[in-house]
């Protein structure tokens, strides 16, 4: 479905000449080509799943967050502003994200079905949230509220 879609946006974006969009696009599915090549390897024949895709892209989005950050710094407005139109296009594949509301009460609910109660408890929270929000939930975040939690 993701691969398709993103196939069909990068025809769209020739036909109405985009530059970014179709530079990104492009970007994104020899990635996803690249992933498709190495998973042959471990006996994956049709392409990764949609989560490794997802997973991908959100790789991709902290790549350019990063290189956002180094060109304010360096005083390259120019380059920051091309990584975030990149960051715009490729954010319109991935799937929401769980605002801060629904994240504490998505960790609050997981803690309380796996009645965690020490740091020993981390690990399987984590791999419960994940599991369940995979794509959707900043787990550097989740990590820090879980562990706050429970302290």
């Amino acid at each position: 479905m993701l691969r398709a879609r993103l196939s069909d946006e990068l025809k769209l974006a020739m036909k109405a000449k985009d530059a970014r969009a179709v530079s990104t696009l492009r970007l994104i599915l020899a990635a996803l080509k690249d992933r498709d090549i190495a998973a042959r390897g471990r006996g994956v024949t049709d392409g990764i799943e949609e989560a490794e895709i997802v997973d991908m892209m959100q790789k991709m989005v902290r790549q350019r967050r990063e290189s956002i950050e180094l060109y304010e710094k360096g005083n390259r407005p120019e380059l920051a502003r091309a990584e975030a139109e990149e960051i715009a296009i490729i954010e319109r594949f991935l799937p929401k994200p769980l605002g801060e509301e629904e994240a504490a009460s998505a960790i609050d609910a997981v803690l309380a079905e796996l009645d965690a109660k020490s740091l020993k408890d981390m690990g399987r929270v984590m791999a419960a949230l994940k599991e369940r929000h995979a794509g959707r939930m900043d787990f550097a975040k989740a990590g820090e509220r879980v562990k706050e939690k429970l302290r």
